[in-house]
């Protein structure tokens, strides 16, 4: 024993130590009795300290937001417009990341767990230091007035928040706004009576097609700002409906033509003959008409859920659809840039997801 202590005080190296993860060996030498040595081979083993894959970049940080905002995958997919898949597997590596559980689920309802609403409060205070960011690097006498064409529901669930913020940031640009349908915004803007609009189309409609109805496509440049359920609103105890053919009412209530919201519901209900149409000035009036019984309607869902109608309506869902932020090809200003850097910032946050028009 005594001749094993001075011959383990003999151990010799070299050593090696990883120092950015995974298993370092070395071999080192002990003299033994009798001329033999013993060899030993030293594992180290060192957590490593960053993931191979770095999950937390701003975008996962954005779909965390929404998850947390909607407490649904399939929600906060819409409000970012990204597929429901995608959310669901950036979430997971979030969480690998973490090294914790940031939401607890329950089917498809998600809620956020301890370690999740203490991240929360981290990744809105990122979110908001990289958006102010992006905005100190841009020339600093953005000023002079924004002319900006929104649809109603547009108007309604998601600019509140969206000129809030804008404001604060850029108190030198006015906000002047225009409300009206699609094809009545985007002639305005091919007119330069407006810089820009919210516009709402079907995802199956191409925007790179030559012509949009009467208007020239190749003349606009088109940002997805989010993408969103179209519903069919119907009366109460109404019979569910599952195509055209199963309607009790023969009136569309709608709003006026050139809106994107009547022209995806008159092809829906093309099987009604005949198909009474009832134009309206506002979706309040249109969902106060459907409650009455005197007709079915169709909407984007952030605005039914922002009227939070006392009475229990049938609704289904008709399709997507798709709202773009459009200027005119080659021509955007500082101010427009802003503008929409607010909007994109704004899909992660609290509130409706989605807006239409």
């Amino acid at each position: 024993m005594e001749e094993f202590g001075r011959a383990a005080g003999a151990i010799r190296g070299p050593f090696c130590f990883a120092d950015r993860g995974g298993t370092s060996r070395s071999e080192t030498s002990l003299p033994g009795t009798s001329g033999v040595d013993f060899h030993f081979h030293i594992e180290n083993k060192v957590p490593p300290i960053f993931s191979q894959r770095e999950a937390m970049d701003l975008s996962s940080i954005e779909i965390f937001k929404a998850v947390a905002s909607h407490c649904s995958v399939t929600k906060a997919a819409a409000a970012v417009g990204r597929a429901p898949s995608n959310v669901t597997t950036r979430i997971q590596q979030l969480e690998e990341d973490l090294a914790v559980a940031l939401f607890s689920r329950d089917g498809k309802k998600m809620s956020l767990t301890r370690e999740g609403s203490i991240f929360l409060s981290y990744a809105t205070r990122l979110a908001d230091l990289a958006e102010e960011a992006r905005q100190a690097v841009r020339p600093l006498a953005v000023s002079g007035t924004l002319r900006v064409g929104t649809m109603e529901s547009t108007a309604a669930s998601r600019l509140p928040d969206v000129i809030r913020r804008f404001g604060s940031l850029w108190p030198d640009v006015s906000l002047q706004l225009t409300m009206g349908a699609t094809r009545e915004l985007m002639q305005s803007v091919l007119a330069e009576e407006l810089d820009c609009a919210l516009v709402a189309r079907p995802p199956e409609a191409s925007l790179d097609q030559a012509r949009y109805g009467d208007l020239d496509l190749g003349r606009f440049d088109a940002r997805r700002i989010y993408v969103e359920d179209l519903i069919l609103v119907l009366p109460p105890k109404h019979p569910d409906v599952k195509a055209a053919a199963d309607l009790r009412v023969g009136t569309l209530a709608v709003m006026e033509p050139g809106c994107t919201y009547r022209r995806m519901a008159e092809e829906w209900a093309q099987g009604v003959t005949p198909l009474r149409r009832l134009e309206l000035a506002s979706y309040h009036a249109i969902l106060a008409s459907i409650v009455a019984g005197n007709a079915f309607g169709a909407m984007p869902r952030s605005v039914f859920d922002l009227l939070r109608w006392p009475v229990d309506i049938v609704t289904a869902k008709i399709g997507a659809v798709e709202t773009f932020l459009v200027h005119p090809k080659g021509e955007r200003s500082d101010s427009f840039e802003a503008f929409h850097d607010v909007l994109i910032a704004s899909r992660g946050r609290d509130g409706p997801s989605i807006p239409g028009g």
